[in-house]
């Protein structure tokens, strides 16, 4: 994957902290892999310098990058980067949480966090090929990676079709087994649109992040091998602990 830029300079007036600027640009650095041959992030002097900024303010953008677990501060070291590994989540025709994640974890957990009955919006009916308040099951969920939180996701099913879908889920773990449980065996990915921005406050509380936090949101329709869509979800990847790969 090619590298993003790291622009060197913050913008002010533009009603942004610049510490969460600055450590947005340090997370990105650390992403491109731009520190890993010390394996440090640059002195406080060095980004001060760089960023055009007072110390203070590069403390406290380090401060929230540590929060994240990112990096650590080590007396007499410096600040170490903690942790540069992220795990790859395969994007393709057959899209599968557990499956994707493979061996890069020991250990994958999922919660469902709520769940309901709600009318379809217009966006989510048309990518659902449904009219709009027709009754769908919502799902909002979890993921986790050796108790690492991965993702956050809310998913809607057409509640005609998957009336269960909510206790089946709370019972087996998984939307795959779900589906199962009510008679759908197999079914595809049809659509994802992936952009990247800012996590929400709600996004910060689940996925244990500070804030100034990325997160890359997925929007995705799965289907049956017919090509009916049976799944609209949104979900939301903490952008530094995961990747997103395409596959065709």
């Amino acid at each position: 994957m090619a590298k993003v830029a790291v622009r060197k300079t913050v913008e002010r007036q533009t009603g942004v902290a610049l510490w969460r600027q600055i450590a947005d640009r340090i997370r990105l650095a650390i992403s491109n892999g731009d520190y890993d041959a010390i394996g440090m992030v640059p002195p406080e002097t060095a980004l001060a310098q760089e960023f055009g900024v007072n110390r203070h303010t590069v403390r406290t953008a380090l401060a929230a990058l540590a929060d994240e677990g990112l990096v650590r501060a080590v007396q007499g070291r410096g600040t170490l980067i903690e942790r540069k590994e992220r795990v790859t989540y395969p994007i393709s025709r057959r899209t599968r949480f557990s499956q994707g994640l493979g061996r890069q974890v020991k250990e994958i957990g999922t919660r469902l966090l709520a769940h309901g009955q709600v009318p379809a919006s217009g966006e989510i009916a048309a990518a659902l090929g449904l009219s709009p308040g027709t009754p769908l099951v919502e799902l909002r969920t979890v993921s986790s990676g050796d108790g690492r939180p991965l993702s956050v996701s809310i998913s809607y099913f057409p509640a005609d079709r998957f009336p269960r879908m909510a206790e089946e889920y709370a019972r087996l773990g998984s939307v795959t087994r779900a589906f199962a449980a009510q008679g759908l065996s197999d079914y595809v990915r049809a659509s994802t649109e992936i952009v990247a921005r800012h996590a929400d406050a709600d996004e910060l509380a689940l996925l244990q992040l500070s804030p100034g936090a990325i997160v890359l949101e997925a929007r995705s329709v799965n289907a049956d091998l017919d090509g009916r869509p049976v799944e609209y979800a949104r979900s939301r990847f903490a952008a530094d602990r995961m990747k997103l790969r395409i596959e065709t």
